[in-house]
């Protein structure tokens, strides 16, 4: 068991096979069980496993709080209500319609994944508008046993909201922290089409105020200290920005400078951490999706 704090604990989810890839943070009390990120269709069979180990079940599973609907953390929603109606599912109010009908989400992640749909993410299922407790950021969360703060943190994505709970000093942030896994390379996630440089900043701001003593990324687990961790993110997104918004002036086409932004990454990363390690950031987040998204940030903006 990856246990945070009394009552409160995570499972990673092998995502493609690879550990530290992918993780749910899991909430229980008597009689609740609240999952943050429940992760693609592909990791179901991971997850009910590591309920059991744990003596539980999906069928305990009362509340589910997505800080986004991307498939890599909300993908398996739809098909968990399908099986369990009970279970209410909180999400940012933008979000909220494409988990109702997922038919764009399901469009713009093929583009940006042709082919690769069913091996990466596994089967997008509707989720009922009924079960949905939709957020504006703000609010506070009743879920297990527990009262959430929630934030409204876009950045990496329009509808991204983070969930902090004062009980355990814990903020689960999402994307909005980045990735690093085995305490590695802070990376920061940048696909296309929300990247919104300016909004992430006050979002750091938004997270830092809590003052928390761990954050909880999905990708993957446990950070501590918070502020250095926060602090080298922040440098790591200003740094990939630059080179992107430099890359637009380079010669070739818009795969080749993806390609040559993927590589430069790929060199930094592996100065710091082995093959293996590398390629799990790269299972969830290609490097050159990472570029897509910043250049739609530039040249929407002029840059």
């Amino acid at each position: 068991m990856n246990t945070l704090s009394v009552g409160l604990s995570w499972i990673d989810l092998q995502f493609l096979g690879r550990p530290h890839a992918i993780g749910t943070a899991l909430v229980a009390s008597p009689g609740a069980l609240a999952l943050i990120d429940p992760g693609p269709t592909t990791c179901l069979s991971t997850l009910d496993l590591g309920l059991q180990r744990q003596g539980l079940r999906l069928a305990d599973v009362t509340d589910i709080l997505l800080t986004h609907i991307h498939l890599d953390h909300a993908g398996v929603t739809g098909v968990l209500l399908r099986d369990h109606p009970h279970i209410r599912v909180h999400v940012h109010e933008v979000g909220a319609p494409h988990l109702v009908d997922p038919s764009k989400l399901i469009a713009s992640a093929s583009r940006l994944w042709p082919g690769e749909m069913d091996r990466l993410w596994g089967e997008v299922a509707p989720v009922p508008k009924a079960s949905l407790h939709v957020l504006a950021g703000g609010e506070r969360v009743e879920a297990a046993g527990r009262t959430f703060d929630v934030a409204y943190t876009p950045g990496h994505a329009s509808h991204h909201v983070s969930y902090f709970d004062p009980s355990s000093g814990i903020a689960f942030v999402g994307d909005t922290a980045g990735m690093s896994i085995d305490g590695g390379y802070v990376l920061p996630p940048t696909p296309p089409p929300d990247i919104d440089l300016e909004a992430w900043a006050a979002s750091l701001a938004r997270i830092e105020a809590w003052s928390p003593a761990t954050l909880f990324l999905t990708h993957c687990g446990p950070v501590d200290p918070v502020r250095p961790h926060l602090q080298t993110f922040a440098e790591n997104l200003t740094t990939t920005a630059a080179l992107v918004r430099e890359s637009l002036q380079e010669p070739g086409t818009d795969q080749e400078r993806s390609q040559r932004f993927a590589q430069r990454i790929r060199q930094e990363m592996r100065r710091r951490m082995s093959d293996a390690q590398v390629e799990a950031y790269a299972s969830s987040s290609p490097f050159h999706l990472l570029w897509l998204g910043l250049a739609r940030y530039w040249r929407k903006r002029g840059s």
